[in-house]
């Protein structure tokens, strides 16, 4: 209740003690503690409840308040409020750059979860590597040979010295690889080569053509590669 609401208050009280004081209901002359059971009956009435602020009332006057006592140094510089709305934009916009770009710990990995040559394939290196090697054991060469040339290249995406971006081809990968392992580059084309006739014209596949390819992922996973040339 507001001091404008007991000052209207106090009087009418006292007007309203007094007439039921002339009438003889009351004593005249009331002492302290009848004086305050008055003040406490006639403020119970309903008028008076209904005047009394709401709990939405007091919190939004307590965050006024909060608001208003915020300063920054000697209450010269920005506007509190004003500084809130642009930390909030920062947090948006960090927000916004990690669901697009992702984190930037999980940049290197996630190239690594790409497809690859157009296909929906997420093995790893050592698994494309170890099907390979498990087709070739059923002597199901075409496959072996596309799964091998799946792990040369992803084995050298793992190692961020190609980058397979999407629709990279066959060849697409050769000539970047060959870039990063010069003393390669023969090798490399060749099995890229292979690979396109295997796989996408159905040309038969051998055995041989299978252990060359086989033989060349060992190589490139040894070999020391050219950085220089790798990182243009």
């Amino acid at each position: 209740m507001t001091l404008t609401t007991l000052t209207v208050t106090v009087p009418a009280l006292l007007s309203s003690s007094w007439a039921r004081a002339v009438s003889g209901e009351v004593p005249v002359d009331p002492d302290s503690e009848q004086a305050t059971n008055w003040l406490i009956d006639e403020l119970s009435k309903a008028p008076y409840q209904a005047a009394r602020p709401t709990l939405f009332d007091q919190v939004s006057k307590a965050f006024s308040d909060w608001l208003a006592s915020l300063t920054i140094g000697e209450g010269t510089g920005i506007p509190t409020i004003v500084l809130i709305v642009l930390l909030a934009l920062v947090a948006i916009a960090i927000i916004a750059a990690i669901v697009v770009y992702g984190l930037p710990r999980l940049n290197r990995k996630s190239r690594h979860e790409e497809g690859i040559f157009g296909e929906a394939d997420y093995r790893t290196a050592a698994q494309l590597r170890a099907s390979a090697e498990q087709a070739a054991a059923r002597e199901d060469f075409a496959e072996a040979i596309a799964d091998m040339f799946r792990s040369i290249a992803r084995g050298l995406s793992e190692r961020t010295l190609v980058s397979m971006t999407p629709g990279t081809t066959g060849h697409g990968f050769a000539s970047r690889a060959s870039r990063a392992l010069p003393e390669l580059a023969r090798e490399l084309g060749h099995s890229a080569d292979v690979f396109d006739l295997v796989r996408y014209m159905r040309k038969p596949a051998t055995r041989e053509q299978y252990e060359e390819l086989r033989t060349l992922e060992a190589r490139v996973r040894a070999a020391k590669p050219d950085l220089a040339e790798a990182t243009l």
